[in-house]
């Protein structure tokens, strides 16, 4: 089928869904998993937080700690991907919840990707400026990383209002550009020789005065926080070409992708470490101080510079997959003032009023979140909150389709009888996560997310429930 064709069939199918063609619809299968696959980037999260899962578990929480948390969050990803597959709407999550559970379940899962979308880019924008800083040698006052963290988000802004097309360019470029850094790091550390055995991957440590069981928890937070983002691939649906096979696709391949160099990049590191205790001191900035003592300040420094433009290129990718989340939910309604959050800039048609407001937002979140480990687990704990109610709402509807004689909607991506297995293993991990990353010393996040969801709340109980119609042809 020829571009122009697909073009067509991909408008028509989301008519039938209830919504027009509005955003410009140019993504092909690459570009869709490149997408996720950048938010991903193992060269963010996992190196923001290298030196809190050694201060929280250690290598074994690194190694053992990497494979446990990919093993579920595949789950949760297969799920998503079926879902994606059935419903290819920029809505996404939202529109999946909406349509399987009602307006309820897709108004909370709205809300809970929404606040998500907000934290996760505050979280990678934040984390840049200050390795920025770090790498720089400057001193880190709070004019320098409030002035340095503002101008990150405006560039992010400016660029996905005003240049989609060099956006589209960059998120395929930034899927090669870290398959490269990647290889380079592992390479050089490679060429320059192991410190340590392999047997060292597996040593316990906390310095976090708690006991090891617990700290090791808390250290999942580094590949759980790595591995979030992978729902960009559907929330870009309406601008993909044939969506129900790339996105789907899209979110499979780019977790997947992401966990084998994710633990090969990461156990090179590990085994580069001279000594576990002075590396550990360095605190966040331990990635880097490795690079530097096992590689020297040349080659070291080179390499760190680069990561910090992986990172840049994850937070413009994260901007671009957050605005068309705010979009879908302001197009239905669903936001404060959404007849301004979705409006579409004419010109280069992008959701350009989301875009600024998303940036504002993230960096009042980023000001106000005083610790950065609790930053990064309102993001992962909200994102898989919404991750996982579309799940639960397809897994309820299953139950009542069989008292119903209703019949559940499938794409041409589909896990078959596998489906419901691995959905309620999806839920199980979700529910252990949430948990987990609220806990102390992360504990101001769960009272973020606490108040949050009792503001969420009480607007449903006295405003949206009244108000909110939900997204066209929603299941009630």
């Amino acid at each position: 089928m020829d571009k122009n064709s697909q073009l067509k069939k991909d408008a028509e199918d989301l008519k039938k869904i209830g919504y027009a063609q509005e955003l410009f619809r140019d993504m092909g299968g690459f570009s869709n998993f490149a997408l996720s696959f950048s938010i991903i980037s193992i060269l963010t999260g996992a190196i923001q937080l290298y030196g809190y899962g050694l201060q929280h578990g250690g290598p074994l929480v690194i190694t053992l700690g990497w494979w446990l948390v990919s093993v579920m969050t595949l789950t949760v990803a297969l799920s998503m991907a079926e879902l994606a597959s059935a419903y290819p709407t920029a809505g996404a999550l939202y529109h999946w919840s909406s349509m399987l559970g009602g307006r309820a379940f897709g108004w909370f899962t709205a809300c809970f990707n929404t606040i998500g979308q907000f934290a996760i880019l505050a979280g990678i924008d934040y984390g840049l400026t200050q390795l920025c800083i770090g790498a720089a040698g400057a001193k880190n006052t709070l004019v320098l990383s409030f002035s340095l963290y503002t101008f990150i988000l405006f560039s992010h802004a400016t660029l996905n209002h005003y240049g989609i097309r060099l956006v589209s360019w960059l998120n395929d470029f930034s899927a090669w550009y870290h398959v490269g850094v990647v290889l380079l790091l592992i390479g050089s550390l490679v060429w320059a020789g192991f410190n340590q055995p392999v047997s060292f991957l597996f040593i316990p440590q906390n310095t976090d005065g708690f006991s090891y069981p617990y700290s090791f928890l808390l250290g999942l937070l580094l590949a759980q926080w790595t591995l979030t983002g992978y729902d960009a691939s559907a929330h870009v649906s309406e601008e993909t070409l044939n969506p129900r096979k790339a996105a789907p696709w899209g979110i499979f391949i780019a977790v997947v992708t992401s966990i084998i160099f994710g633990s090969l990049m990461l156990s090179a590191i590990t085994l580069s470490i001279p000594d576990l205790g002075l590396v550990t001191g360095f605190g966040d900035n331990a990635f880097a101080e490795i690079l530097r003592l096992k590689l020297g300040q040349g080659l070291g420094n080179t390499l760190v510079f680069l990561v910090l433009g992986a990172m840049w290129l994850c937070g413009l990718s994260a901007m671009t997959s957050a605005s068309r989340m705010v979009y879908a939910f302001s197009r239905d309604g669903g936001l404060p003032f959404s007849k301004h959050w979705q409006k579409v800039c004419v010109k280069y048609k992008t959701p350009s009023r989301a875009i600024w407001m998303l940036a504002g937002v993230a960096l009042l979140l980023a000001v106000s979140v005083k610790l950065y480990s609790a930053v990064v687990s309102v993001a992962t704990v909200a994102l898989y909150i919404s991750y996982g109610l579309p799940i639960l709402a397809r897994l309820w509807m299953r139950m009542r389709s069989r008292k119903k004689d209703q019949k559940d909607t499938k794409g041409p991506w589909n896990l078959g009888p596998w489906s419901t297995p691995v959905a309620f293993l999806a839920l199980l991990w979700i529910s252990f996560i949430c948990i987990v990353f609220i806990l102390p010393p992360n504990f101001q996040a769960g009272i973020v997310l606490a108040c949050f969801f009792m503001l969420l709340c009480g607007i449903w109980i006295f405003r949206a429930r009244h108000n909110f119609k939900g997204p066209p042809g929603f299941l009630k």
